[in-house]
């Protein structure tokens, strides 16, 4: 426990036996902060869909305020003060420019890079430093995690996944440097192990915690009570409430890890996964939400599937391959195939949003706090359209509202746009041309 002068160091952790967890941001961690109700600092996410988006079912008819969200949207609808759908931005080097097919490839790669990528399935990969990235070596350095990078799909970062593509670019959006793309973790124990486990305890302490069942919080309970009587009625409910957030995750996580063995002993499947797409991508969204939370970081991707994904969505009832659905050829029953997954995909955003707009953060919620964009690399998967993308920007203090940019305008200008609300101040990204306006952001 680091406590210094009469208030709480920021980087306070609960530890015990080896184990460590990071605390949510109390009043205690500034007294300033408590006295002025002054601003938190801004984090950014970046959630991803593969293989495009049925766009008449995804586009709001008309311009200006979401009097009514479409279909695909309709999710959201508790949130529709909070939302703002982009239509009109491109990321015109995921298109071809000679290469030739690969279309699912440069989606994934080019969609927060804006540069086109090397056509190689070899070592020598090549696309751009992706905006998340950007914001990560500018304003990561204040967290533990200058990023973290999540997906509900597994992906490999070698072999070539998509006509001469290596697979590093179907299964990453985020890039650290042109040659250097973020892995993204699938698995939530080792997500959960990153972010509460203590860089003091060792992998034999863990296994040994695991093995006789118990919590990381019954190693930190003494030191959370001594600190609990140090803290003001507010910060006291805001530490119940997280910690028992985080049992809840790691109950789950545990619940899914016994299903497993249970359903499937003879598969090699990472430990915590739950089998339910929906339970799955909801867990993935709460470690993001404890980890913005606690401050162990500000910036975060998601993949809710890599470009190109094969998943089958059997809870919806249909047993068809994603991928081979989105080449409809008109097929009236597979668009709504389709259609049905692209909403499934939005009922898990609106579970995020929900717990967002529900945590409290300094003088607000952390929705109040967080920029989200939410899309995919492809609008029309059928003909692999890198114009027109499906983009919705969430939270941070947006105006609710429906803009149309010009045909063309590159996405990355949205990029450039989040960077400079977040404090980040740069010229350029990728292909970008200058900052959107109008954007009604904060």
């Amino acid at each position: 426990m680091m406590i210094t002068g009469r208030h709480l160091s920021r980087r306070a952790i609960l530890r015990g036996l080896g184990a460590g967890i990071a605390l949510p941001f109390l009043d205690a961690m500034s007294p300033a902060f408590a006295a002025t109700g002054g601003a938190k600092p801004p984090r950014l996410a970046f959630v991803y869909v593969p293989n495009g988006i049925v766009m008449n079912e995804w586009t709001p008819s008309t311009e200006g305020p979401l009097s009514e969200l479409p279909r695909i949207l309709s999710p959201l609808a508790p949130y529709r003060e909070d939302l703002l759908v982009l239509s009109g931005l491109t990321q015109n080097a995921g298109r071809a420019l000679g290469d030739g097919p690969g279309d699912h490839a440069r989606a994934a790669a080019t969609y927060l890079t804006g540069v086109h990528p090397k056509k190689t399935d070899g070592a020598d990969i090549q696309a751009g430093i992706s905006v998340d990235q950007v914001a990560a070596q500018s304003i990561g350095n204040a967290t533990r995690f200058p990023s973290i990078e999540l997906a509900c799909e597994d992906g490999r970062l070698v072999g070539a996944c998509d006509s001469g593509y290596s697979c590093a670019y179907s299964n990453s959006i985020s890039w650290r440097t042109p040659s250097t793309p973020m892995p993204a973790e699938i698995n939530p124990r080792a997500v959960f192990e990153r972010l509460f486990g203590s860089d003091a305890e060792s992998s034999d302490a863990r296994a040994r915690r695991r093995r006789y069942e118990k919590s990381i919080l019954d190693f930190v309970l003494e030191d959370a009570h001594r600190l609990s009587g140090q803290l003001g009625p507010t910060d006291r409910r805001k530490m119940d409430e997280y910690l028992s957030a985080v049992r809840e995750i790691e109950r789950r996580i545990e619940i899914a890890e016994k299903d497993n063995l249970e359903i499937a002993p003879t598969i090699d499947r990472p430990d915590g996964v739950p089998a339910a797409f929906d339970d799955y991508a909801k867990l993935m969204f709460d470690l993001m939400l404890a980890a913005f939370q606690t401050g162990l970081t500000r910036v975060s991707t998601f993949m809710l599937g890599r470009e190109g994904s094969n998943r089958t969505y059997r809870e919806l009832g249909i047993s068809d391959a994603h991928h081979p659905l989105t080449h409809h050829r008109g097929n009236t029953e597979w668009i709504e195939k389709i259609a049905r997954i692209n909403t499934y995909h939005v009922e898990q955003l609106s579970y995020f949003l929900g717990k967002l707009k529900s945590t409290a953060d300094g003088d607000g919620t952390l929705l109040d706090h967080t920029l989200l964009v939410y899309g995919s690399g492809l609008s029309d998967g059928n003909h692999h359209e890198h114009g027109d993308l499906p983009v919705l920007v969430a939270g941070g203090g947006v105006t609710s509202g429906h803009i149309r940019y010009p045909r063309e305008t590159p996405m990355n200008n949205l990029h450039l746009t989040l960077l400079d609300r977040v404090g980040v101040k740069i010229e350029t990204l990728g292909d970008s041309n200058g900052e959107l306006e109008p954007l009604p952001i904060g």
